[in-house]
């Protein structure tokens, strides 16, 4: 178990720094730039060796994705910042880099499964953040020429308040504003007012702005990262591994004592 997990956090280091990549379900490969790295024989490997990349700084926090990330370098200085954290700032520090890491693994598979298991995925999603309530439903429709319908949800027995749904599994492709518009327009043919779309990769700027500017359908967006996040917020395709309880001296308890 110790060693599974080591190598998956290993995997998931190089790859956002983009030394190996994924082509395909369960298999690696070294990149051009890891070969390159290789060639030049470093001592070691390791995450302060990994903080030259500008992609690895984004994937544990170190800057922002709209910062410019050129030329950057690490000093013994910089790294060592890392030893002056307090032992709780460590531990949020380690969760984050956890959570970002299996969010990684998430949209990874999600990308390679088939389009069918994505359509059962989303509506299972949109069931555990309490969309259907307890005594509504939710189901993929299975149907060609639906006009991209890929799911609805009732909220209620009677469906009379109905959320359509459609999954869009890209790896790299852009969701556009043609896509949005087609659904919003077959929304009308099961007289649902209420929409979503989500999709493994992200959402154009004029597919945000036409749904900012729809009257009398309410359309949510949800990208790749988003689905991801709710996945392990909502416990969809996620295993609990551990749980750590920290605890503190209570003051109350010993504002007991007037000894």
């Amino acid at each position: 178990m110790i060693f599974t997990n080591r190598v998956a956090w290993a995997k998931s280091h190089l790859k956002n720094a983009g030394l190996i990549l994924n082509p395909s379900r369960g298999k690696v490969t070294i990149s051009e730039l890891g070969l390159q790295i290789l060639q030049r024989h470093p001592p070691a490997i390791n995450c302060r060796f990994l903080k030259q990349f500008p992609s690895y700084l984004k994937f544990i926090g170190a800057i922002h994705s709209d910062e410019e990330a050129l030329d950057i370098t690490v000093t013994d200085d910089e790294v060592g910042v890392e030893n002056t954290k307090t032992p709780l700032e460590l531990i949020e520090s380690s969760f984050e880099s956890l959570r970002k890491a299996t969010a990684e693994e998430l949209l990874s598979r999600l990308k390679t499964c088939s389009p069918a298991f994505f359509e059962r995925v989303v509506v299972l999603l949109l069931r555990a953040m309490g969309y259907g309530g307890v005594t509504g439903d939710g189901s993929v429709t299975g149907k060609s020429g639906d006009g991209g319908i890929d799911g609805i949800i009732k909220e209620d027995k009677l469906g009379l308040d109905v959320v359509c749904i459609q999954a869009k599994r890209y790896s790299d492709s852009t969701v556009g504003r043609p896509i949005v518009q087609q659904f919003v327009g077959s929304m009308d043919f099961v007289q649902a007012n209420k929409g979503v779309i989500l999709t493994t990769s992200q959402f154009s700027k004029d597919a945000n702005e036409f749904v900012n500017r729809i009257v009398g359908k309410k359309i949510v967006l949800i990208d790749g990262q988003q689905i991801a996040d709710f996945m392990i917020e909502h416990n969809v395709g996620t295993n609990k591994t551990k749980v750590y309880e920290l605890k503190e001296v209570s003051n109350d308890f010993f504002d007991e004592d007037e000894g």
